[in-house]
């Protein structure tokens, strides 16, 4: 579903946004819940109950993980759509986010993979040069890099959201899916 279209018919959705909680408390689709990709397995039955009222539109920053979350849903019966382009979209077509008071936006998960993936390589190619072996990470990194878009997955970005600074900000799943139940 484009943001146009969402932005339209909000009201009729219950929003789940799968980012880490330090990424959805820096900008959000307004009236969305957090629940974590990593944490969407042990919200599923307040999902099939909340999907009961109301159709579920799942978002991320660009659509990869919020397409994850719906496979995953839609393999134990939840039906959902998906945030075409995510809160990048929704954004970028002029639509507000909220966003939790007093907190300085984090990176997004797509910058904090380039400059790692940026950082290892030049690593590789310098350490290479005393250390011809060192160039391995380099060549490591790009075959994880040509993996990551032929599979649309991203490893990198899922090691990364379990650091300190992406989880600064923790979910309250419990107060989520309890929202969610009722």
């Amino acid at each position: 579903m484009t943001p146009e279209q969402a932005h339209a018919r909000l009201h009729e959705f219950t929003v789940i946004d799968v980012r880490t909680a330090a990424e959805y408390a820096a900008g959000r689709v307004p009236g969305a819940k957090n629940i974590p990709l990593d944490q969407l397995d042990q919200a599923l039955p307040a999902l099939k109950s909340a999907a009961k009222r109301a159709e579920l539109i799942i978002v991320c920053a660009s659509g990869a993980r919020a397409a994850r979350a719906q496979k995953i849903l839609t393999a134990h019966g939840v039906g959902a759509v998906l945030l075409t382009g995510g809160t990048n979209a929704w954004q970028q077509g002029g639509y507000e986010l909220e966003r939790t008071e007093g907190t300085r936006p984090p990176w997004a998960m797509e910058r904090q993979v380039r400059l790692t993936a940026g950082s290892l390589v030049l690593t590789g190619l310098l350490a290479g040069l005393r250390w011809p072996l060192a160039r391995f990470l380099s060549a490591g990194v790009a075959g994880g890099l040509v993996f990551s878009a032929l599979t649309n997955t991203c490893g990198m970005a899922r090691l990364l959201a379990k650091l300190p600074f992406n989880r600064a900000r923790t979910c309250d799943l419990n107060t989520t899916l309890t929202k969610l139940s009722d």
